[in-house]
This record gives C-alpha cells, sequence and structure tokens, in this order.
C-alpha cells in the first residue's frame, strides 16, 4: 500500500465481521474503538485537509461543478475556471465572482461503469445568495445565513427556490461532500477555522507531514462547542483515531517497550474521565505533542532516524476503513441507489488523500469494487447498474492482481475483498432455486458474471508471494472447480432436492410400517421428476448461456440425489418385500426419464452426453437385492459373532441340563445358525449355489473360531512336575534310617494303605462300609463339558450341511470355484478336521490334570514311596476307577473312548515320572521288580474291563509296552546294566570303546523315555539302592549323595 514496507498481522481478516443489515462479509479487518460516525467524521476531515488547496476548500481559485440543469441549455463537458473580482451575477458564475461558460458535465467514469446520468430539476445541487448570503443545503434542513441565523428548509422541500432577483450558483465540491459525508455547518466552519490558522503561510505544505487530530486538539477550544460534554466527545474521537493510528495499527511495526507508546497510552486513559488540558502551557498537551510526532515521524530505514513523512493514518485496516468512507459518498444521499454526476471530480480529489492513508491505485480500485457492490447490496439489490458498475470495475482489478510488483498486504486484501464479494454471490447461486423465482429469475444474468470474474482472479491470477522473513515458499490459490456453473447447478439442485425430502426423511424415520415408507419414497420419485421439468423450463435457458449442458447436469444431480435417498431407504430393509420391489422400479421410471432428459440436452457436446450418463449409477434393481441379501447375511453372521463374543467373556463350562449336557454358548450357536439357514431360503428371490456357499463359509468361520475357543485350555505340561536332580542312593541314608525307625518291622504294608489312603476315604480292604470318593475336581470336570460341546458341535454341523446341500430350490453355481463343489463335499469339512484336533488336545489335557493335580495324592505322592512292598498301587486304583466312572457318567458315548485312552496314557506316563524321576523318598531294588510289574498288570487289567471295552486290549498292550520295558530294566543286574548303558551311551555319542582316562558322558535328559534310552538306563541307575551302582555313579558323573 505505501511506498515503504509492512509488518501487519492479517489475522483480523479472517474474523467474520458481517456488514450491517446485510449477510456481506467485511474484507478489510476489524477496527476496535471507532465506530461508523466517527470514521465518517475522520474522514472528512483528512479528505477536507489534503485538499485544502484545491477551489471551493479555501484555496485561492475555485472550481465549480454543474449539473444538467444549471439554469440554461448549455451542454457539453464540464469546464471548470479561475475568477477574478466582480460581483455574481447569473447561476453560471465561479465562486469568487467571475463568470464563466458552462457546459453539462458528462461523466467519464460514470459512462465507462455504465451507469446513466442522473436527470434532476434545475433547483437541485444549487446554492442561494440572499443579501451576500450563500445557502447550502445542511443535512437538517437549514440553511446558515451570513449573519449566524439559520433560515429552516422542509426536508421535503428541497433546496431553497430564491427570488428571481438573487442568482442561484452550483455547489462547490467541498459543499457537496459535506453534504454527502453528513457533515454538520458547525463542524465543518471549525475544520476551516482550524486548518486557517494551523496552516497560516503554509499553503504549500504537503498533507502527509501533517498530524491532522494532533492540530485539530491544539487550536480547537472548548468555546467552539455548545457544552463541554460536546467537546469531550469531539476530543476522544481525536485520541481515538490517534491510539488507532500510531498504537493499535501503526503502518510501522511498533515495539512493545517503546517508551513513546506507553506515555501516548497513560494520556488517552487520562481522558477517559474528563477532557484533557491543551492549552499552551499544558504539560499533558506538550507530553501529546512530543509523543505524537515521535511515532508518527518513525522510519523503517535503520539509518535514517528522521522523516517528513507522518504515519499516523496509513495503517492497515484503519487506512481502508476511513477510505472506504470517502467512497461512499459518490451515493447520493437522496436516493442512494445512484451515483452522483460529479463522481470524477469527487475521485480525483479523494486521490488527494492518498499520500496520507497509504492508498495506492490498486487499492483504490479493490475498494472502490467493493464499495458499489456492497451499495448494491444494501439498496436492496434494486439497481442492477451498481451490480454492473462492480462487475466493470473486476476487469482493472484483474489487470493489477497480475502485476508483478504486489506487496504482500495487497495480495491479502485482495483475497479478502474476492472472498467476501464472492461468498455473497455464491450463497444465491449455490441455492439459485431459493433466491430466484420466475418473477426474479432474470436477476441470474446480473450475478452470474460477476461471481465468475471474481472467482476466475482469485483462482487462476493470484499467487502469494510472502518474504522468506515472513513466509517460508509460496502460497498459490488454485479454483478447485473450474467449471463453475456446473458446481452452481449441482449445488443448488442438491439444496432444493434437500428441502423437498427434509420433511419426508422425517415422516420415514417415525414410521415404523414399510409399506408407508414404500409410499413416502413412490411420492419423493414424482416431486424429484417435477423438480427436473421446472429446472428445464425455468433455470435452465438462462444457464445454458455460460454453460451448455445445464440441463444435463441438473438432471444427473437429481439422479444421484434420489439414488442416495433410495439407498437409505434400502439400508433399513432386512428382507426383501413387495413394498421394496414397487420403490426399486418407480426409481427405475424415473431413472429413464432423467437419462432422456439428458441425451436431449447433450446433442451438441462432442461426446454425445457419455461422460455425464456416465456419472449416472444406474439403479440396478437385481444388483440391489442381492446386495441386500449378502446385508442380510452379514447381519445374521454379525448376530453368530455377537453370541460368540458373549461366550468368550462369560462361559463357566458347566452342563446346560442332565439331559443337555454341553455348554449352554453352543447350544445358542446352533439355534442361531438355524433360524439364520431357514430364513435365508424363506427370501422372495432365487438362491443360487454361490449365496449358499456365502452364507455356509461365514458360519464355518464363525464356528472355527469357536472350536479354538473350545480349545484354549491350556496343555499337559503345566501338569507334569518338574524333574528332581540325579543323585546317587547310598545303602542306610539318613532317610531309609528314620523311615525304619518310625515303621516296626511287624507293620504290615495294608496298614499303611490305610494311615496314607484315610483322607480319601481309602479302604484297607476289611472296612467294607468305608467307600473311596473320586477325586475328580471342578476343573476336570469341566474339561469334560468342552469334550461335550466339541461332540454336539460335531454332531449339529452334520445336520446344517444337509439343510444346506439337500434344498431342491438351490439353483446352480455361477462362480467356477463353487461349481467344483462336488456332492460328497461338507461345507464345513474344514470345522470337523478342527473339532477332531481340538478333542484330542482337551481330552490329553484333561488325562494329565486327573492324574498328576487331582490324583497326585495317590499317585506321584504316595506311589512306592519309601519302599515297593508298603506302598503298592492298589489304593490308587480303587481312586482310578471311581474317576474313571465319573468321566464315563459325564461325557457322551461318544466321546468316552478317546478321553478313556488319553487317560490311560497319562497312568502309564506317572508310573515313568515314578520310577524315573521319583525324587529322593523313592529308592527300588533289583528284586522289587516283580511287585511293580504285578501292579502295571493290575493298572492295565482297569482299562480293558473298564466302560465294557472302550480301549481293544492290543492297544493298552501297545501303549505299554515303554513301561513294562523300563520294569525289564529294573530287573536286571546292577553289573549288567552298567554294561549296557556304557554301550548306548557309546553308540549316542560316537565316541566308540571308552579308554583308559576316559570318562562316560552324560546323556541328556529328552523325556522320551524307554529302554534303551541311555538317560533311562542311567536314571534306573540312579534309584538302585547297592554299592556297584553307588561306586560307578560317584566314578563316572561324580553325582551327590541324597540328604
Amino acid at each position: 500500500m505505501a511506498r515503504h514496507s509492512r509488518g501487519e498481522s492479517f489475522s483480523d481478516m479472517s474474523a467474520s465481521v458481517v456488514c450491517p443489515n446485510t449477510d456481506l462479509l467485511w474484507p478489510f479487518g476489524k477496527l476496535d474503538g471507532l465506530d461508523r460516525d466517527e470514521i465518517r467524521e475522520t474522514a472528512y476531515e483528512i479528505f477536507f485537509a489534503a485538499c485544502r488547496s484545491s477551489p471551493g476548500f479555501g484555496g485561492r481559485t475555485a472550481l465549480t461543478f454543474y449539473s444538467k440543469h444549471n439554469g440554461g441549455d448549455n451542454e457539453g463537458d464540464g469546464i471548470g475556471g479561475e475568477g477574478g473580482g466582480g460581483s455574481s451575477k447569473g447561476s453560471a458564475f465561479g465562486s469568487l465572482g467571475r463568470k464563466e461558460v458552462v457546459t453539462t458535465p458528462i461523466s467519464r467514469v460514470k459512462r465507462a461503469l455504465g451507469l446513466k446520468m442522473l436527470k434532476r430539476s434545475p433547483s437541485r445541487r444549487m446554492s442561494t445568495t440572499v443579501a451576500g448570503a450563500v445557502f447550502a443545503p445542511s443535512s437538517s434542513g437549514d440553511v446558515c445565513l451570513g449573519g449566524g441565523s439559520s433560515v429552516h428548509i422542509s426536508p421535503g422541500a428541497g433546496f431553497l427556490t430564491v427570488p428571481p432577483s438573487r442568482p442561484r450558483r452550483p455547489l462547490t465540491s467541498a459543499e457537496i461532500m459535506r453534504q454527502q459525508m453528513r457533515v454538520t455547518e458547525q463542524g465543518d466552519i471549525r475544520l476551516r477555522k482550524t486548518l486557517m490558522r494551523t496552516l497560516v503561510g503554509q499553503t504549500g505544505k504537503r498533507a502527509e507531514t501533517i498530524i491532522l487530530p494532533l492540530e485539530l486538539l491544539r487550536h480547537v477550544k472548548t468555546s467552539e462547542f455548545s457544552d463541554i460534554h460536546e467537546y469531550q466527545i469531539w476530543q476522544r474521537r481525536q485520541l481515538k483515531v490517534l491510539e488507532a493510528g500510531l498504537l493499535l495499527h501503526p503502518s510501522i511495526p511498533l515495539e512493545k517497550t517503546n517508551n513513546f507508546a506507553m506515555r501516548l497510552r497513560e494520556v488517552i486513559r487520562q481522558s477517559e474521565t474528563k477532557p484533557i488540558d491543551t492549552g499552551k502551557t499544558s504539560e499533558t498537551m506538550a507530553t501529546l505533542c512530543n509523543v505524537v510526532i515521535s511515532l508518527s515521524c518513525r522510519n523503517t530505514n535503520l539509518t535514517t532516524t528522521t522523516t517528513d513523512v507522518c504515519h499516523w493514518a496509513d495503517g492497515y485496516p484503519l487506512n481502508v476503513h476511513l477510505y472506504v468512507a470517502l467512497l461512499q459518498s459518490i451515493f447520493d444521499v437522496r436516493d442512494e441507489t445512484l451515483v452522483l454526476d460529479e463522481i470524477d471530480e469527487l475521485l480525483e480529489l479523494m486521490k488527494k488523500t492518498w499520500s496520507m492513508l497509504g492508498i495506492t491505485r490498486n487499492v483504490h480500485n479493490l475498494c472502490f469494487t467493493w464499495v458499489l457492490f456492497h451499495q448494491y447490496i444494501v439498496t436492496s439489490q434494486m439497481e442492477p447498474d451498481l451490480l454492473g458498475a462492480s462487475h466493470a470495475m473486476l476487469a482493472e482489478v484483474a489487470n493489477d492482481a497480475k502485476k508483478s510488483d504486489r506487496e504482500a498486504l495487497y495480495v491479502k486484501l485482495l483475497t479478502s475483498t474476492l472472498a467476501s464479494m464472492q461468498g455473497w454471490t455464491e450463497k444465491r447461486l449455490l441455492s439459485y432455486h431459493d433466491y430466484f423465482q420466475r418473477g426474479n429469475v432474470g436477476l441470474i444474468e446480473n450475478l452470474l458474471p460477476l461471481a465468475l470474474s471474481s472467482s476466475r482472479i482469485v483462482g487462476e491470477d493470484v499467487t502469494i508471494s510472502q518474504e522468506s522473513s515472513q513466509e517460508k515458499g509460496d502460497v498459490k490459490l488454485v479454483d478447485s472447480s473450474g467449471e463453475r456453473v456446473d458446481y452452481y447447478i449441482r449445488a443448488s439442485i442438491k439444496n432444493a432436492f434437500s428441502k423437498v425430502t427434509e420433511n419426508m426423511k422425517e415422516k420415514v424415520s417415525a414410521t415404523e410400517e414399510g409399506e408407508a415408507e414404500a409410499k413416502m419414497l413412490l411420492q419423493l420419485a414424482k416431486e424429484t421428476e417435477d423438480l427436473a421439468l421446472r429446472e428445464r423450463e425455468c433455470f435452465s435457458p438462462i444457464l445454458k448461456r455460460w454453460y451448455t449442458v445445464a440441463v444435463g447436469v441438473a438432471s444427473v444431480s437429481l439422479h444421484q440425489c434420489y439414488g442416495s435417498v433410495l439407498m437409505q431407504y434400502l439400508a433399513g430393509r432386512s428382507t426383501i418385500t413387495k413394498e421394496t420391489v414397487e420403490v426399486l422400479q418407480t426409481a427405475g421410471k424415473l431413472e429413464k426419464v432423467l437419462v432422456q432428459m439428458v441425451a436431449e440436452d447433450s446433442e451438441e457436446c462432442e461426446d454425445g452426453g457419455k461422460g455425464l450418463v456416465r456419472e449416472m449409477v444406474p439403479y440396478e434393481v437385481e444388483s440391489i437385492i442381492l446386495r441386500l441379501l449378502k446385508q442380510w447375511i452379514d447381519e445374521k453372521l454379525k448376530a453368530v459373532q455377537a453370541c460368540l463374543s458373549r461366550a468368550k467373556e462369560a462361559e463357566t463350562w458347566n452342563p446346560k441340563s442332565k439331559s443337555e449336557p454341553y455348554a449352554q454358548s453352543a447350544g445358542e450357536l446352533i439355534k442361531l445358525a438355524n433360524d439364520a439357514i431357514a430364513e435365508f431360503f424363506e427370501a422372495p428371490i432365487s438362491i443360487t449355489e454361490d449365496l449358499v456357499h456365502d452364507l455356509a463359509e461365514g458360519l464355518e468361520q464363525l464356528f472355527q473360531e469357536y472350536t479354538t475357543f473350545v480349545a484354549s485350555c491350556g496343555s499337559k505340561q503345566s501338569y507334569i512336575p518338574n524333574l528332581p536332580p540325579l543323585t546317587r542312593c547310598n545303602r542306610d541314608s539318613k532317610f531309609v534310617k528314620l523311615l525304619k525307625k518310625a515303621t516296626p518291622c511287624t507293620a504290615s504294608g495294608e496298614h499303611l494303605h490305610s494311615v496314607s489312603g484315610g483322607a480319601l476315604g481309602i479302604s484297607d480292604g476289611h472296612h467294607h462300609h468305608h467307600h473311596p470318593r473320586p477325586s475328580t475336581s471342578r476343573g476336570t470336570q469341566r474339561l469334560y463339558i468342552r469334550l461335550n460341546t466339541l461332540n454336539f458341535l460335531s454332531s449339529k454341523l452334520h445336520s446344517l450341511n444337509k439343510s444346506l446341500s439337500l434344498n431342491p430350490s438351490v439353483l446352480p453355481a455361477t462362480r467356477k470355484r463353487h461349481r467344483e463343489r462336488t456332492n460328497s463335499s461338507s461345507y464345513f469339512d474344514s470345522t470337523q478336521t478342527g473339532i477332531e484336533t481340538a478333542f484330542m488336545h482337551v481330552s490329553e489335557v484333561a488325562a494329565y490334570r486327573l492324574i498328576f493335580l487331582d490324583s497326585y495324592s495317590v499317585f506321584y505322592r504316595r506311589l512306592y514311596h519309601g519302599d515297593v512292598a508298603n506302598a503298592r498301587i492298589k489304593p490308587a486304583l480303587r481312586i482310578l476307577k471311581q474317576n474313571l466312572t465319573l468321566m464315563t457318567a459325564i461325557l457322551a458315548d461318544r466321546a468316552q473312548a478317546l478321553a478313556m485312552r488319553e487317560v490311560m496314557k497319562a497312568s502309564f506316563e506317572v508310573v515313568l515320572t515314578i520310577l524315573l524321576a521319583g525324587g529322593q523318598s523313592r529308592v527300588f531294588y533289583r528284586n522289587d521288580h516283580e511287585l511293580i510289574e504285578e501292579d502295571f498288570e493290575s493298572l492295565k487289567k482297569v482299562y480293558c474291563t473298564c466302560g465294557e471295552g472302550l480301549i481293544p486290549e492290543e492297544v493298552v498292550d501297545r501303549e505299554a509296552e515303554t513301561v513294562e520295558g523300563v520294569i525289564q530294566l529294573m530287573s536286571q543286574s546292577t553289573e549288567q546294566l552298567v554294561e549296557d548303558f556304557s554301550i548306548v551311551t557309546c553308540e549316542a555319542s560316537g565316541m566308540g570303546l571308552v579308554g583308559t582316562g576316559q570318562r562316560l558322558p552324560m546323556p541328556p535328559t529328552t523325556g522320551r523315555w524307554n529302554r534303551s534310552d541311555p538317560n533311562t538306563i542311567l536314571r534306573v541307575l540312579c534309584y538302585r539302592d547297592d554299592r556297584v551302582a553307588n561306586r560307578f555313579l560317584k566314578k563316572s558323573f561324580q553325582l551327590g549323595r541324597r540328604r
């Protein structure tokens, strides 16, 4: 704007300040502290000071301008002249009495902007002279006389008509501006006197070197006002102007710690309570003069400390507010839709304020464009010529925007101004169905060119390049639409359609009956067709001047809008009904009408309208029905998924009932699946194998997830005790001595059995009334319920598969991978495989829990504890039988065999663990193998006889081979065991024969025990209590003795 650089903040441009009585955004930033009247009065003072040397403002010559009817028939260009002495005669005399030749002025500005000249009566714009006094109409209707008295003129009577003996003269530009800006004569006289006193002898002083508010404060006295309150209001305005120009919105950035600024703020605060003393001897006034001059005479050039230019009114947005107030004076106060014929002269005089306000021609063009546009709006859009003039000025703005020497502030101002204009126009164009009816539809022709021009400037010509010290990089504003008219049509159609459907949507959402909803959709289709016909007849003929396919675009938008509502309606349908089909058929008819309109409107297009037709997504009834059915499938699957999620959170694995010994969640899951399949085949459409497969595939994924959930019960390793460290037995160890001391030789083994098993209710054989109880825990019983659940699920999957496979209404598949499915295959093959794996896993975990945890006291803790003879297996077998009986009572028939087999494996495993890793409390002699072998045969017999042949004898023998092999090792002599161990250890390690001085390597513990495993043989030696074994273990591996 000004010649020097600026550092203003542009954040105020984004503030949403709305112009009074309009919905137009004010684009020039917010100015706090000064109201509209104060800005207007200050603007007039600046204008008068800048033009003080011009004719009519106190200069030596007076240039007067004439209206068309100044008392003669002279026509032509406006003429101004200089006059000498003499008296006024006639209506064509200058202000100094010199008669001038006058022609009718013709405004070049109005002609360029397309504005018509005013046609007024001869009495308008005339000043009247009576007895040497000059009359000029004032805003109040009074005319001041030379002697100070006044004559009241009725507001309705226009200007005073003088007697023929007293000539009338045209108003000067100064008088016109005073009227237009509604300045009182008292204020005007006060301003003239002050400037005369202040600038006496300084006629040539430049306006930008004058700090006008300060000069007025210094020379205007309280006596020139009617009362002290009026003076205080006037003084406060001058101080607020200084505050705005020097503190709030300075053109040159102001440091927060500036001492002059702080002193000025203090003076302004003092004036809030009472007027400050402006006398010559006033210290406050001296301070004010000092700080104001210091602040206004600052320079951005660091090498220069002083400047002859005063910057007190050229900071943004104060300067633009003041200049806009001046520009608004070009509109006739009697009819604000009209522009004065004197606009050329007034604008030329306003140009004199540019140096004071920091205004450039670019900024002037921008502000003038907006003022014309704003006036069109505030006058209720009654004068289209104002809109046309604003559009014409946009051409100048467009040329300015292309210049390369634009300042950053101007670019920001350009952006906000065009955004304000474009926002107002596009608000109407984006909803032209609401703002324009058949009677005023022609207004679109005036608005559309302006909207397109402003959009073109913003979108194509403007590039904001900030200085590197302020911004990083370049920011480009790009018009994203390209086809603005296309955008307007689509947006307005959507807005009109949304209003048509608004009430209908409320009714649809509040209605429960599907039939009523369908009727509303049918009515909406009819109204959509009517809207399309009205668009073609009313709006499209105008819009086609800028966009040839206006009808086609409107039809495409309506097609999309109705399609959106149609999809919303269908989204709430869970089944296919007759009403839904009727709605779809009606939508198909509407689609044909809209497509036909697009085709007729696109005959002249290069592509024949193919591009528009491609935008119309067809209302494919079959695909919609198929989509709805798939959506229904998804909803059913979600219901099953929800049931599965609840099971994961709340399943307790208690049986549903005695007759249904499986988890309740499994029953709910199967019921939901059965219901979904039954409803699926009741749908009123043709069901293909593809759809059947989609449903079955979704169910299978859920069943697989449920199977995984059932099988998530841990592993058997969590129940197997840790292996104790290997040690060597020593004859008559402390433990054996203590055991012998505590147990007399005469005590029988049966007595030990009774003591050990008493807590569990184990009988010694003589008390037949005391029966043992099963030791199966609640946790193990819940594992049995898991097995029943898997068994139940497997059986129900067979019936579900039959329901899906054997329905006679299913049509052949269309997708290749589904056609290849054979009749013998099941939809749930993968799930059945997963159930089998899960069943084996749960059975194994249940078995190990039963043996190693529930039966810990009778197996691992007691069996062969101390010595073999006194801790036989008979009590454990009694508990085992009770546990097996309970297990078969809980488990379903199909689940018993596998569960029994896993218990057998676990019991064999616990025997091996006792024999090979029983800890320091167990010692075995060679002759113990016969008792152990007898006990193991009893254990085998339990599985051969329990459950009516659930496990074949050959299976029992096969699983018992490992234990029997270990018992055979226990029957061998210690020397033989040492020899065999040496041989297999050397073979396993690959070292061959053991040489002199070599030691055998320690064989690793694999857990896979058998008679040929070196670690197994080693463990037999560790639990053999004789000297040979003790010496060998000490010599070969330095194993410690038991303590």
